[in-house]
């Protein structure tokens, strides 16, 4: 059975060109994505500063490539929403209400790591 994507080698090449369009999109068309990205890029020399070990930089830096990752899902969701139809609706109101629930969630995590990597660098 040959699959519309390929196989082997072939695929992931097409997976990668899939993957730097979505990144393209949500660049191009998503504020909230460009500014956690600003946040995320930012983050990073702080995040080696404040580690004491790698795995602890890896942490700091991981949730925010979790509020990316989540913002990417959330975006996917409401584009989706918008294609099947604009109208008001009470399921598009909910599925995006989650989406973004989501990300709140994902930038909880954030402070909550941040906070205890600060906590434990000074206190």
């Amino acid at each position: 059975m040959t699959k519309p994507n390929g196989s082997g080698l072939g695929r992931v090449v097409k997976a990668a060109d899939c993957s730097r369009k979505g990144l393209a999109a949500a660049w191009t068309n998503e504020a909230a994505f460009r500014q956690e990205a600003g946040l995320t890029v930012l983050a990073l020399p702080f995040a080696w500063y404040l580690a004491a070990d790698f795995a602890q930089f890896a942490l700091l830096m991981g949730v925010w490539l979790l509020v990316l990752i989540v913002e990417l899902l959330n975006s996917a969701i409401e584009a989706l929403t918008d294609r099947v139809s604009l109208e008001r609706h009470v399921l598009s109101g909910r599925a995006k209400d989650m989406g973004s629930a989501a990300v709140s969630l994902a930038l909880l995590f954030v402070a909550l790591v941040w906070i205890g990597a600060i906590w434990q660098k000074f206190a």
